[in-house]
């Protein structure tokens, strides 16, 4: 075997609860991780070294060194093995770069899967979420993909049902968000006011909405405790939900660090109307429609 490509899909967060700052310099978190039909593609190639190469939108924000996600996920997987191997990573990518969707840690993600199955080692999948676990917090999620519950720094997973496909609005902006700046401006404002961080919990009203497939009752419980961080270094971020409720979101939220903003719609339908409506009013780079839950990291090899 040559090469590999696997597809790995974007996340949006349904609920983000913020603990403490730690001592560690991390927060524990409850993230509510749910996997959306928008998707990055990374194809391994037998190599001698180990080098990486980016196409697509914002190919050119995304570093080809040792910065790199996946990079750094194939010389993690090549010291588990105890092996020199040596990789080319081609990554084409559609998910937003630094925008709160985890497009690093799904390359991550794919380059574990893609380099487990090109270099021959078989390693199973707790293997691979323990070796994840050291790159980042959202590589884990990105292996398994669906929807599930993380706790911890987000790393430890428990996997939820889900009654049904949930139809969404994703808001791309100019550039990205550094997620370590928003956590330390979530930090600044909870100190700034005087708020004392709860430890986190799950929502039951979400876990329930999940479920039962039940779309406004869904809307209605979207969380998010970085958002207020998100849009005080992202001012314009308040319109786009503003823009996005005006025509009808169940739910309006920011994903994850930001800026991407996304909007939980009623139907496929209304979910191409709201992105088009968003399109129109200017408030975003552009806006695209999903569905979720999907499926984790899909393999597929390339001659």
């Amino acid at each position: 075997m040559n090469s590999v490509t696997v597809r790995v899909p974007a996340k949006v967060n349904l609920q983000l609860a913020v603990g403490p700052l730690r001592d560690d310099g991390y927060h524990d978190l409850v993230n509510v991780f749910h996997a959306v039909s928008i998707f990055d593609e990374v194809t391994a190639t037998a190599e001698t070294g180990m080098r990486v190469r980016v196409e697509g939108d914002s190919a050119g924000q995304v570093p080809e060194d040792d910065d790199n996600l996946a990079i750094r996920a194939a010389s993690a997987l090549a010291r588990h093995a105890g092996r020199s191997y040596g990789v080319s990573l081609l990554i084409r990518k559609s998910i937003p770069v630094a925008g709160g969707m985890a497009g690093g840690s799904a390359d991550a993600a794919a380059a574990l899967v893609a380099c487990n199955e090109l270099w021959g080692l078989g390693l199973p999948l707790a293997d691979l979420l323990e070796i994840g676990a050291d790159i980042g917090s959202d590589v884990p999620f990105a292996l398994l993909g669906g929807t599930a519950v993380g706790t911890g720094r987000g790393e430890r997973l428990t996997p939820l049902e889900v009654g049904g496909t949930f139809h969404w609005v994703f808001a791309l902006a100019e550039g990205g968000l550094s997620t370590p700046a928003v956590y330390a401006e979530c930090d600044r404002i909870r100190e700034a006011t005087g708020t004392e961080a709860a430890w986190p919990q799950t929502s039951e009203p979400l876990l329930d909405a999940l479920r039962r497939g039940d779309a406004k009752a869904l809307g209605a419980e979207l969380a998010n405790d970085l958002q207020p961080a998100a849009v005080m270094l992202r001012r314009s971020l308040a319109r786009t939900l503003d823009a996005g409720r005006e025509h009808g979101a169940l739910g309006a939220i920011v994903s994850g660090s930001g800026p991407t903003c996304a909007f939980l719609a009623d139907s496929e339908t209304h979910a191409v109307e709201l992105a088009a409506a968003l399109r129109a009013e200017g408030v975003a780079r552009d806006a695209v429609t999903a569905h979720g839950p999907v499926p984790g990291p899909a393999v597929g090899q390339r001659p």
